[in-house]
């Protein structure tokens, strides 16, 4: 199984501006002071040893991921993100149908944005199944497409199924199951398994009452997940500051991985208003904090970032 990030920002799309690449550039042209780079040997390694958040970007596309099997091509909601999917499909499968199946988690605008701007879905000969627990998706949809708001119409060519909680559905070599979360107007996380893997994605949740009787149902939802992608939108004073907006931190994400015996964690939904090095400052104080309290873990952490590609 192969999972692919191609958009990791939550709420609003957030491209990286002229003053912030200005500023990396300037970190890095700092830090090449009295360092001899006459090869380009010697530059490329000097790049790589760069610190991360200078050397690459988070990116600002909205929700969406890609999971790949021999058997199956699943996407996970429909943000900006989809986009770019989207061209890469189309390089990728050089003209022959594309058949692909795509989860949607709920329908607020950062994780459908992209949907109008998915060139595959306007060939008839490709085809895209949209799934949810929403009876009224297709509808929904359909909104965004309007002539008022967009001058294409939704494909005819897309077919939707509404999914039933707690009943497993298999798409190729996948089993998938659904789970409501904590989120105005609502929104459901998926696991996946295919053989002995299991991918879990719960983003957009708020995890308010954090008592073993509440917080059962999501920990066995994640037990023994190879990867769980869990929203980390705030820091944990701006989860009591914001309460009811539907999102949480890295510092419950890492509880519940722990209880569930999760082995790898990617954070994402990360704010708009945060740049990289704030970001990547939230995943060393991540580390840290597991460091301390479960210092013998295995557990990885890590961001979710625009083309992290993570094989299972």
């Amino acid at each position: 199984m192969q999972i692919k990030f191609w958009g990791a920002r939550g709420s609003i799309a957030t491209p990286l501006t002229n003053t912030e690449l200005t500023a990396k550039i300037q970190a890095a042209v700092k830090r090449s002071i009295n360092v001899e780079l006459s090869t380009d040997k010697k530059v490329s390694e000097f790049v790589k040893n760069l610190p991360v958040h200078i050397r690459q970007t988070v990116g600002g596309e909205t929700a969406c991921i890609e999971i790949r099997t021999d058997r199956c091509l699943l996407i996970l909601d429909a943000g900006t993100g989809i986009r770019r999917l989207g061209m890469d499909l189309l390089d990728r499968f050089a003209g022959q149908p594309i058949d692909a199946h795509i989860l949607m988690t709920h329908t607020h605008w950062d994780h459908i944005s992209g949907i109008p701007f998915f060139v595959p879905g306007m060939n008839p000969d490709n085809h895209f199944t949209f799934y949810s627990p929403f009876d009224d998706l297709k509808e929904r949809l359909k909104l965004q497409q309007r002539y008022e708001y967009f001058p294409a119409p939704l494909p005819a060519t897309y077919k939707f199924v509404r999914l039933k909680e707690q009943k497993t559905l298999k798409i190729g070599d996948l089993s998938i199951q659904t789970l409501p979360l904590n989120h105005p107007s609502g929104s459901y996380s998926y696991r996946i398994d295919s053989n002995d893997t299991s991918v879990v994605y719960a983003t957009d949740s708020e995890y308010q009452n954090l008592s073993v009787e509440s917080m059962k149902p999501f920990i066995d939802f994640f037990q023994n997940a190879e990867l769980l992608i869990f929203d980390a939108q705030y820091t944990m004073l701006e989860n009591i500051e914001k309460e009811n907006w539907g999102h949480s931190n890295v510092f419950t994400g890492i509880d519940m991985a722990l209880k569930a015996g999760v082995k790898k964690l990617a954070f994402i939904h990360h704010e708009p208003a945060y740049d990289d090095e704030k970001l990547w400052d939230i995943l060393q104080k991540a580390r840290e904090y597991l460091k301390i309290n479960k210092p013998e873990s295995k557990l990885e952490l890590d961001l979710a970032v625009e083309g992290l590609t993570i094989t299972l």
